[in-house]
């Protein structure tokens, strides 16, 4: 079979929000179907049957079973066009990309849409266990009393729902709560996350300002640019804000760490004779991937440093150094993360990032984080970089996830 090779040839996404903000009443599956027409439209897709779309949410209803099969019914796409959904917590919209390359290497799609989408606006309620088991029995029984019956031995307190909560089930512990003790660990200061978080909002403004997203991301809802910019914040501004995590005498605010979002990513793939035979433009190609686990629980590990296992063997395998690459993007969960993940690769061995080339365009603490959408934001926005700076530049990404999980990937311009 004659060597395939999965390109990135362009992505789609709707600004993202603040929680409670814009997309308040968008459902996942509208806010999927509005980024896949965004995509649709730019390269004439109406009608179009794509080898596969794959996507994923992390907040999802159980009524969002067959989410992405349904947002496909819900664009312009063709019905066709077969769906289905994935999910690794923050790394689903980078997985989904490696998923959809690894497709067209093998000859199984020639074209793929892979992403992601998610809204802490929508996240589900849970009811309680006792209240859960009552509704059970409720619908399975066959007469009126012995509906009422199922009832009869709930108490008060079963009727409470339990609040939607992102944290790890094996420490409770929230993402923040976690990271403030990776921040203890590896000394990591105040100064140097509001440091970090300033130029995260200058660079992605500069970007904004610059015409760079105008053939990657479409309005929503009267929605033309990313929410929680906030291209005026200062250090001093920064300063001001209170601690979040970590206690009175904590370095983590609301400032330095991503705030709950609303936001839908995708990316369009092709095996690279395709693209070229359909006048697609091929702005990188998917090299390698490689995920990895921290033993998270016991505490010796960092949950959110889960990139610093994987980043090794990936670079083993391709012969590679940090120092190879053009473009070097880390999702910034928090503005301690990205600091704690540097500083991991470093005392390994791996080397020093020239700051000049992380996060060129501002990341994850400027634009917002919509869990399952982040992959697919960084990849449209690594690839189309990367395709400026030329045939053969390399970009590397990392992306931390809950339950310590990371995923790192090298994508190579065209």
């Amino acid at each position: 079979m004659t060597e395939r090779t999965a390109v990135i040839v362009g992505g789609n996404r709707i600004p993202f929000v603040k929680a409670g903000g814009a997309y308040a009443q968008a459902s996942s599956i509208a806010m999927l179907s509005a980024a896949l027409d965004g995509l649709v439209a730019r390269f004439g897709l109406a009608g179009t049957t794509i080898g596969e779309v794959v996507a994923g949410a992390v907040l999802k209803h159980s009524r969002d079973i067959n989410l992405t099969r349904e947002a496909v019914l819900g664009s312009a796409l063709s019905p066709h066009t077969p769906a289905c959904d994935l999910q690794q917590a923050c790394g689903t919209g980078l997985e989904a990309v490696i998923y959809a390359a690894n497709k067209i290497r093998l000859g199984q799609a020639d074209t793929a849409i892979a992403g992601g989408v998610d809204s802490a606006s929508d996240a589900p309620i849970v009811v309680g266990e006792g209240l859960r088991r009552a509704l059970l029995r409720a619908n399975r029984s066959r007469t009126l009393p012995q509906r009422l019956a199922a009832f009869s031995s709930l108490r008060p307190a079963d009727l409470m729902p339990v609040p939607p909560a992102v944290v790890e089930p094996r420490t409770g512990l929230s993402m923040g709560e976690s990271q403030a003790l990776t921040n203890a660990r590896w000394e990591i200061s105040r100064e140097a996350q509001d440091e970090l978080a300033l130029t995260s909002h200058q660079r992605l403004a500069d970007a904004w300002d610059s015409g760079f997203f105008d053939d990657l991301v479409t309005p929503y809802l009267k929605v033309t640019r990313d929410g929680l910019l906030r291209p005026d914040t200062t250090l001093e501004k920064l300063a001001k804000l209170k601690p979040v995590f970590g206690g009175a005498h904590g370095t983590m605010t609301a400032g330095n760490s991503t705030a709950l979002t609303d936001g839908a990513a995708v990316v369009l793939l092709a095996d690279r004779g395709y693209a070229d035979a359909h006048h697609w433009p091929a702005l990188a190609s998917v090299v390698d991937a490689q995920v990895a686990a921290t033993d998270y629980v016991t505490g010796e590990e960092d949950l959110l440093l889960a990139p610093t296992r994987a980043l090794p063997v990936l670079l083993e395998r391709q012969g590679m150094t940090l120092a190879d690459f053009d473009v070097i993007e880390i999702h910034e969960a928090f503005a301690g993360t990205v600091l704690a993940t540097l500083a991991a690769w470093e005392k390994s061995g791996l080397g020093t990032v020239d700051r000049a080339k992380l996060n060129v365009l501002g990341s994850s603490l400027a634009a917002g984080h919509p869990f399952a959408a982040t992959g697919g934001r960084i990849v449209a926005t690594t690839a189309k970089r990367l395709h400026q700076c030329g045939p053969g530049s390399r970009g590397l990404i990392s992306i931390c996830a809950a339950g310590g999980i990371g995923v790192v990937a090298v994508l190579e311009g065209c």
